[in-house]
Protein backbone atom coordinates (compact mmCIF):
# COMPACT_ATOMS: atom_id res chain seq x y z
CA UNK A 1 0.00 0.00 0.00
CA UNK A 2 1.25 3.17 -0.28
CA UNK A 3 0.02 6.59 2.02
CA UNK A 4 -2.04 9.62 1.03
CA UNK A 5 1.59 11.65 1.27
CA UNK A 6 2.83 9.08 -1.73
CA UNK A 7 0.00 9.92 -3.92
CA UNK A 8 0.56 13.56 -3.57
CA UNK A 9 3.80 13.46 -4.87
CA UNK A 10 2.06 12.69 -8.50
CA UNK A 11 1.13 15.93 -9.92
CA UNK A 12 -1.66 14.87 -12.20
CA UNK A 13 -3.13 17.73 -14.01
CA UNK A 14 -5.86 19.22 -16.73
CA UNK A 15 -4.84 20.45 -19.91
CA UNK A 16 -6.25 21.39 -23.35
CA UNK A 17 -4.89 19.72 -26.32
CA UNK A 18 -3.99 22.89 -28.62
CA UNK A 19 -1.81 21.36 -31.57
CA UNK A 20 -1.72 17.35 -32.79
CA UNK A 21 0.83 15.99 -35.52
CA UNK A 22 1.36 12.81 -37.22
CA UNK A 23 4.73 10.72 -35.24
CA UNK A 24 5.47 8.40 -38.20
CA UNK A 25 8.95 7.61 -36.27
CA UNK A 26 7.32 5.89 -33.70
CA UNK A 27 7.15 2.19 -33.39
CA UNK A 28 3.66 1.82 -33.15
CA UNK A 29 0.63 4.83 -34.32
CA UNK A 30 0.48 7.63 -32.33
CA UNK A 31 0.35 11.37 -32.32
CA UNK A 32 2.77 13.92 -30.68
CA UNK A 33 0.25 16.13 -28.70
CA UNK A 34 1.20 19.86 -27.05
CA UNK A 35 -1.26 20.61 -24.38
CA UNK A 36 -2.03 23.77 -22.48
CA UNK A 37 -1.48 23.19 -18.73
CA UNK A 38 -2.37 27.04 -18.12
CA UNK A 39 0.12 30.04 -16.98
CA UNK A 40 2.03 28.18 -14.19
CA UNK A 41 2.65 25.23 -16.55
CA UNK A 42 2.36 26.48 -19.85
CA UNK A 43 2.53 24.49 -22.90
CA UNK A 44 3.96 20.59 -22.68
CA UNK A 45 4.46 18.04 -25.22
CA UNK A 46 3.73 14.54 -24.99
CA UNK A 47 3.38 11.12 -27.82
CA UNK A 48 0.23 9.30 -27.32
CA UNK A 49 -0.85 5.59 -28.80
CA UNK A 50 -4.20 6.77 -29.22
CA UNK A 51 -4.45 6.94 -32.86
CA UNK A 52 -7.29 3.75 -32.83
CA UNK A 53 -10.09 5.90 -31.20
CA UNK A 54 -8.92 9.38 -32.20
CA UNK A 55 -8.72 11.67 -34.82
CA UNK A 56 -6.64 14.56 -34.54
CA UNK A 57 -9.80 17.04 -35.02
CA UNK A 58 -11.39 15.03 -31.91
CA UNK A 59 -8.13 16.16 -29.99
CA UNK A 60 -8.51 19.29 -30.64
CA UNK A 61 -9.94 21.47 -27.41
CA UNK A 62 -10.16 18.17 -25.55
CA UNK A 63 -9.35 18.03 -22.06
CA UNK A 64 -7.46 15.38 -20.42
CA UNK A 65 -5.19 14.32 -17.59
CA UNK A 66 -1.89 14.09 -17.58
CA UNK A 67 1.35 13.51 -14.98
CA UNK A 68 3.18 17.05 -15.05
CA UNK A 69 6.40 15.89 -12.88
CA UNK A 70 7.69 12.83 -14.17
CA UNK A 71 10.98 13.45 -15.91
CA UNK A 72 11.12 13.96 -19.82
CA UNK A 73 11.25 11.13 -21.92
CA UNK A 74 13.19 10.18 -25.15
CA UNK A 75 10.51 8.19 -27.31
CA UNK A 76 12.39 7.99 -30.70
CA UNK A 77 13.88 11.30 -32.29
CA UNK A 78 11.12 13.26 -29.72
CA UNK A 79 11.10 14.20 -25.92
CA UNK A 80 7.79 13.57 -24.45
CA UNK A 81 7.71 16.02 -21.31
CA UNK A 82 4.06 14.53 -19.69
CA UNK A 83 2.14 11.35 -19.55
CA UNK A 84 -1.33 11.11 -20.87
CA UNK A 85 -3.68 9.26 -18.90
CA UNK A 86 -5.89 6.45 -20.39
CA UNK A 87 -7.34 3.20 -19.87
CA UNK A 88 -7.20 0.44 -22.24
CA UNK A 89 -10.33 -0.42 -24.16
CA UNK A 90 -9.33 -2.81 -26.46
CA UNK A 91 -6.11 -4.06 -27.93
CA UNK A 92 -4.60 -0.80 -29.34
CA UNK A 93 -7.03 1.20 -28.34
CA UNK A 94 -6.62 3.59 -25.22
CA UNK A 95 -9.55 5.63 -23.95
CA UNK A 96 -8.41 9.27 -22.71
CA UNK A 97 -9.43 10.23 -19.01
CA UNK A 98 -10.23 13.72 -18.82
CA UNK A 99 -13.11 16.10 -16.92
CA UNK A 100 -16.53 15.35 -17.79
CA UNK A 101 -17.03 19.03 -17.73
CA UNK A 102 -14.29 22.19 -18.78
CA UNK A 103 -12.05 23.17 -15.79
CA UNK A 104 -9.45 25.50 -15.98
CA UNK A 105 -6.65 24.42 -17.55
CA UNK A 106 -3.81 23.20 -14.65
CA UNK A 107 -5.89 22.45 -12.19
CA UNK A 108 -4.53 19.70 -9.99
CA UNK A 109 -6.16 16.75 -9.43
CA UNK A 110 -7.22 15.83 -5.71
Amino acid sequence: MITYEDFLKVDIRVGTVVHVEEFPEARKPAWKLVIDFGPQIGLKKTSAQITTLYSKEQLIGRQVLAVVNFPPKQVGPFMSEVLVLGLSHEPNAVVLIGPDQNVPNGQRMH
